[in-house]
């Protein structure tokens, strides 16, 4: 079978390991082929065209080949157009990317969530502090409902009875969309802002229809999809959440 040759693909670098004293694996994530892990010879020396452009955050054009579980990277093009997110922004990217490393499998594509990808970190990079939070929540979302994890949110999950505007309903991991018990209304939505969450979900660029969405229920949303987000991650908590905390304790 011929060795597959990618040229010009639109990526973003998630992660990069040492593999030898002059080269590295990089774990990129890709418009077209997914999540796809690349050996990048001769990246650690400094004459190498590949160490100023393999940088997280950044969009790049990528040429790689091969047919092995880990590929071989031929060509790296930075695109432009963005400066690197600094300070908070810089750690809410690493913090995207922790989830994409964790939740998505290698080479299953998701060009929808690719643009979801790109445009959030274009709002990190665009040093508007309070667009944050928004963005990350948005992120969450599209992320959870591109890899299958989030069920339909206007209905009740167990009995897939529509939600009620006026109710009040959590998202729970493994039960879905309940009906809110007593004192969860700091971690809990009414139906209606549900129902507003999964039309925005619906559209051709629901990361950004998403935004104003999560916007107006921040304080709500955010425990619930971290809940969910750890469940199906495996830990308690995140690496990069938990270097946030660090950051901020000192």
């Amino acid at each position: 079978m011929a060795t597959q040759r990618i040229s010009d693909e639109p990526a973003f670098v998630l992660h990069r390991y040492d593999w030898s004293e002059s080269s590295l694996i990089i774990e990129v994530f890709t418009r077209h082929h997914g999540r796809v892990a690349l050996v990048a010879k001769g990246a650690k020396k400094p004459s190498s065209n590949f160490r100023p452009v393999l940088l997280p955050l950044q969009p790049l054009r990528l040429a790689f080949g091969g047919d092995a579980e880990i590929r071989t990277l031929k060509g790296a093009e930075w695109v432009g157009g963005q400066v690197m997110p600094t300070g908070d922004a810089l750690l809410s990217g690493y913090y995207l990317n922790e989830l994409l490393l964790r939740l998505l499998a290698r080479d299953d594509p998701h060009p929808g969530l690719f643009d979801a990808y790109s445009s959030a970190v274009q709002v990190l990079a665009s040093e508007h502090l309070t667009a944050l939070p928004s963005a990350l929540r948005a992120f969450e979302l599209v992320l959870l409902r591109e890899v299958g994890l989030l069920p339909q949110l206007d209905v009740q999950t167990l009995t897939l009875v529509p939600v009620l505007p006026e109710g009040r309903y959590c998202l729970v991991p493994e039960a879905g969309v309940v009906l809110a018990r007593e004192g969860d209304a700091k971690a809990s939505l009414s139906g209606s802002q549900w129902q507003a969450v999964q039309l925005a979900l619906e559209q051709p660029s629901p990361f950004l229809t998403a935004l104003p969405v999560a916007a107006n229920a921040m304080a709500e949303l955010k425990p619930q999809l971290r809940a969910l987000l750890h469940y199906h991650c495996g830990v308690a908590i995140l690496r990069t959440r938990q270097l946030m905390m660090d950051i901020q304790a000192l």
